[in-house]
């Protein structure tokens, strides 16, 4: 573990090939080496907020938690926020990770600087509207190691969450609009049976009374929780109107997410084909669920990141939460990856997929593009490992 520029510096002397280690949420080898593996959480320093620009500077190893925090106390706010506060902010950028919500894009989208530290140890700077900051925004841990990253930030919020019950497959796609408009942040939890399941929504107010819908569609607001697909005590309050760091997460940053054991994965489609990419699963969904433990289904507004999965287009994003057995994971994605293939799915890149170079190339338009600006960035090939070549994001490199 690193916890200053001299140490990671040391930490890059030689030849052998390097990666950082965030957090580690992530369910490939994306992070893997036949070299140095370089545990970034520790190289975690406080917030320095700049209201003047309206942004904050923090160091790679920052944790969603720790800084929406500190943002909050100062009467500050990011734009979005993951289901999970425990990730750092470098891991989750850099890998395309996002929240919900039709008009909100990805997490990465509130970068606007990006240092890092190179394969000699030189420190450089990117930044918003600089030729190469498409690529780098969401970079994959491709060309170098995050030392700090300059987010965008806007004044502090509230959020109320509210959890519906009985919305029908048949409502959801007659008005799917209907569904995702119906907050700032927008979930779909569902395991692809006769029920649809419950609709999570998160709205920002202005004032604790205001009143809140008791119907969405043919569904109703319910009183229950999420024990059903085993979230209970460990998720934010349901209700009751609090800071936006304790309710847009879906867990809360005292608590272990999720289930802990588990694999995840995600594909982003067009919006347009969100209606029948659902009808095409349901068609199949019986041969994968068995070992599924549920499925999200949430919106990302479109950008303009190479790597991002809602690269020029408003997105929907379909994630499936699996129990921790690789063969039968693989297997159903076997399935899904086909029945999505239509609809041009991109995968999220750090979660399980089985897309290779020839396939993301096809859904991925700047990827060639991404890998030539981390060629550049890294002539030596230091950051490059056999997951990054498999998918296109490098070519193979031979060190010493």
């Amino acid at each position: 573990m690193v916890s200053s520029e001299s140490e990671l510096r040391a930490a890059l002397a030689g030849s052998v090939p390097v990666h950082a280690l965030g957090t580690r949420h992530s369910f490939t080898d994306l992070p893997d080496t036949t070299g140095v593996l370089i545990d970034m959480v520790g190289f975690d320093r406080p917030a320095v907020i700049d209201a003047s620009t309206r942004t904050v500077r923090i160091t790679g190893g920052t944790r969603y938690g720790v800084l929406a925090r500190q943002l909050h106390e100062a009467g500050w706010a990011l734009h979005n926020t993951g289901s999970l506060p425990h990730i750092s902010v470098g891991g989750a950028t850099s890998t395309g990770t996002h929240g919900s919500g039709d008009r909100n894009g990805v997490l990465s989208t509130a970068i606007a600087g990006v240092r890092f530290m190179d394969a000699g140890g030189e420190l450089r700077d990117i930044r918003r509207g600089e030729p190469d900051f498409p690529a780098v925004a969401v970079g994959v841990g491709a060309f170098g190691i995050l030392t700090e990253l300059t987010l965008d930030i806007q004044a502090t919020y509230d959020v109320r969450q509210s959890l519906y019950t009985g919305v029908t497959w048949d409502a959801l796609l007659g008005d799917l609009d209907a569904i995702t408009a119906a907050g700032d942040s927008v979930s779909v939890f569902t395991r692809w049976g006769d029920e649809l399941g419950w609709v999570w929504v998160k709205r920002r107010v202005e004032d604790a009374t205001d009143a809140v819908a008791g119907r969405l569609l043919d569904g109703r607001l319910s009183d229950g929780g999420l024990s059903a697909l085993g979230m209970g005590d460990n998720v934010t309050e349901l209700g009751t109107p609090g800071p936006w760091y304790q309710r847009l997460p879906h867990f809360r940053a005292d608590a272990e997410p999720s289930r802990g054991d588990e694999r995840q994965s995600e594909y982003f489609i067009d919006r347009a084909h969100a209606g029948d990419a659902l009808r095409a699963l349901r068609e199949v969904a019986a041969a994968f669920t068995e070992h599924l433990i549920w499925t999200e289904l949430r919106t990302a507004a479109a950008d303009d990141l190479w790597l991002s999965g809602a690269y020029r287009r408003e997105t929907f994003i379909i994630h499936f939460t699996w129990e921790n057995r690789s063969a039968e994971v693989a297997a159903a994605l076997r399935l899904i990856e086909r029945t999505l293939a239509p609809f041009e799915a991109r995968p999220h890149w750090g979660k399980n997929h089985l897309f290779e170079r020839e396939c993301i190339e096809r859904v991925v338009p700047r990827l060639a593009d991404a890998r030539a600006v981390f060629e550049r960035l890294d002539p030596t090939g230091r950051f490059v490992n056999e997951h990054l070549v498999r998918v296109g994001l490098r070519e193979a490199h031979h060190l010493d």
